[in-house]
């Protein structure tokens, strides 16, 4: 198992929202195909099909518990964590 599939199956878990590097889960994002634009330090990803947009900042080198929420929401309600490593969500 790779560190992302690893990485992965701790955002989906959820139990460890309040411990998600922030550096990580934006890498995580890029690589499940959504499109990032920061704006100061709002770094927004958007996806082709993914009506939902994340807004995501950094508090102190680590995600927000909440929005490591959101995303989890959003890669399970669209099936982007089917594959473990994402490859089959680049459609």
């Amino acid at each position: 198992m790779t560190r992302r599939e690893k990485f992965l199956g701790r955002i989906l878990r959820g139990d460890a929202d309040t411990d998600i590097r922030f550096e990580e889960l934006v890498g995580l994002l890029e690589h499940l195909g959504f499109q990032k634009r920061v704006k100061g330090d709002h770094h927004i990803f958007t996806k082709a099909g993914v009506i939902e947009i994340l807004n995501l900042q950094p508090r102190g080198g680590k995600a927000k518990p909440y929005q490591v929420k959101q995303v989890r929401s959003v890669l399970t309600m669209y099936g982007l964590a089917s594959g473990s490593t994402g490859e089959e969500c680049d459609e």
